[in-house]
């Protein structure tokens, strides 16, 4: 999930960091994303300092399935709201509750 390679950025959201890193979408043999949707977005959500590589430390996330965008900028853009939703307890999967009572 922590691709070195990837362009990351991050914001600070409430007492955490939000960290996502727009990716061109991988193409499976033979196929291609279907036009305007080459992009994609991996990310985490974390304390200020944690060690995402270490087993809960961070909350990791990405786009669902087969969703593409047509930007970079696109896919940082909803990656981004993606982790707030996870900060604020919104998403309907992924919470930072382990975080916060794991002493992370």
């Amino acid at each position: 999930m922590f691709e070195e390679d990837a362009l990351w950025q991050m914001i600070q959201y409430e007492a955490f960091e939000v960290h996502v890193a727009p990716v061109v979408r991988e193409r499976e043999e033979g196929m291609s994303p279907r036009a305007g949707e080459d992009y994609t977005y991996i990310g985490y959500v974390c304390h200020p300092g944690a060690d995402p590589k270490l087993p809960g430390h961070a909350v990791p996330f990405h786009a669902d399935g087969d969703v593409g965008f047509p930007s970079a900028a696109d896919a940082l853009e909803e990656g981004m709201h993606v982790g707030r939703t996870i900060v604020d307890g919104t998403h309907p999967d992924l919470t930072v509750l382990p975080l916060v009572t794991g002493g992370v």
